[in-house]
């Protein structure tokens, strides 16, 4: 049988990676750089995320609304995003228009006109943004979390930037970190659906062609540090986040971290689900979270709870923390692993989870996993490995983000007491 994922690197250095899905009637395109806010300087944080929005705002040869007219004109979507690792351009479009997706992604990383006029009009809107971010509690609690995680570089600077930052980001910031970092060696074009595979090199060869290549900048190492950040504010709900240092893309312990991060406060049959919002009804809202990265990652748990529920949320977390070290019963760890494997299975029939998956695959691993081996790494996965890898994390250094009226919380001395002894 032909595989259906083929691969090509190109003289100039840029990956080609497609995925041949024929029942579909659509095709997903991307490109997917390998920089974001943890590639930027203290100086220009947040450009990663301004150049995100610019890339939209016209090419030497397509205005903004161009752009926006020639790719609704067939149906199709075109967005991005901006992580802490990763910027990412796509198209999603009927398959036959795969070759305007291709052409209008291709021009706005290689001939975007950073027209002084649309760069004046997207910083309002970026400092919108910002400005929505802070009046979400929900929302800035976790830019509060990751910079106390990681205190004074990269990895701890808010995606979106600062209000000051962004006000003074010039033309030429923008222009410098494109050419700096959008360069064949340091992107990863993929697509996935109904294609042909050469066809899709051609089309890339054509309107990729204008990349420039550059050094590739080193990347300052993530350095876990934690601590506690606390803002007394006139909330209704407290917001909560409580993490710790976990393992990275790569890590031996990786599967069993999710599988752990699953069965905690993944889902409405989570302990902490159960336990502190269906048992005792402290929170609406209550989950865990493991987030990786190239070299460590974090694993938290977040809830929103009342000024008087603080007083007994905390304790009641840190009691199922502890729990979850001494006790996995089989019929959690075969919950938990179904629920991994449906969400990488399901994912398996969207040509844009496809698309991203094998991108990301090759910028992390420098391969693409079958889906039969994340599979058996899964099923692999014992009690014993999920108890050792949460005694392992829950005897990290915590790291406390707390906003709204939160004077009942207890202090991260404590928490950190509780969960040693």
């Amino acid at each position: 049988m032909t595989d259906p994922i083929k691969l090509t690197r190109l003289p100039s250095g840029l990956t080609v990676v497609t995925e041949r899905m024929e029942r579909m009637e659509t095709v997903s395109f991307g490109a997917y750089v390998a920089a974001g806010t943890r590639n930027e300087t203290a100086e220009e944080n947040g450009v990663s995320h301004f150049l995100e929005h610019m890339a939209f705002k016209g090419t030497s040869s397509r205005s903004a609304l161009r752009i926006a007219e020639e790719i609704e004109n067939v149906g199709g979507h075109i967005n991005a995003y901006t992580a802490r690792e990763q910027t990412v351009f796509y198209v999603k479009l009927l398959k036959e228009n795969l070759g305007l997706g291709i052409d209008i992604i291709g021009d706005i990383l290689t001939h975007s006109a950073f027209d002084p006029a649309e760069l004046e009009r997207e910083r309002g809107v970026i400092l919108q943004e910002i400005g929505q971010a802070n009046d979400t509690p929900d929302d800035i609690v976790f830019d509060h979390f990751q910079e106390t995680a990681f205190p004074h570089q990269p990895m701890g600077r808010p995606t979106l930037g600062t209000e000051g930052l962004i006000r003074d980001m010039s033309r030429e910031t923008l222009m410098r970190y494109m050419a700096t970092h959008y360069t064949p060696d340091n992107m990863i074009v993929a697509a996935a659906g109904n294609l042909e595979h050469d066809a899709v090199v051609d089309l890339v060869n054509r309107h990729f062609a204008d990349l420039k290549n550059a050094p590739r900048p080193t990347m300052d190492p993530a350095r876990y540090g934690g601590g506690e950040f606390r803002q007394v504010k006139e909330l209704d709900q407290a917001h909560v986040v409580l993490g710790f240092p976990a393992a990275g893309y790569g890590n031996s312990d990786y599967y069993a971290t999710l599988l752990l991060s699953t069965l905690l406060g993944g889902g409405m049959s989570s302990r902490l689900f159960q336990e502190i919002r269906e048992k005792r009804g402290l929170v609406y809202s209550v989950y865990s979270f493991n987030v990786p990265f190239m070299d460590g990652g974090v694993f938290g748990i977040y809830a929103g709870t009342g000024e008087k529920e603080c007083a007994e949320l905390i304790p009641v977390t840190l009691e199922e923390l502890q729990k979850v070290q001494v006790n996995i019963t089989q019929d959690e760890l075969v919950r938990a692993r179904a629920q991994l494997k449906s969400s990488l299975l399901m994912s398996l029939e969207s040509t844009g989870s496809r698309c991203e998956q094998i991108a990301r695959q090759l910028q992390i691993f420098g391969r693409i996993i079958p889906t039969e081996e994340t599979v058996r790494r899964i099923e692999a996965v014992t009690p014993d490995d999920i108890r050792r890898v949460a005694a392992q994390v829950f005897s990290g250094t915590p790291t406390l983000a707390a906003l709204g009226p939160i004077g009942r919380i207890p202090s991260l001395q404590n928490i950190a007491e509780t969960l040693a002894a």
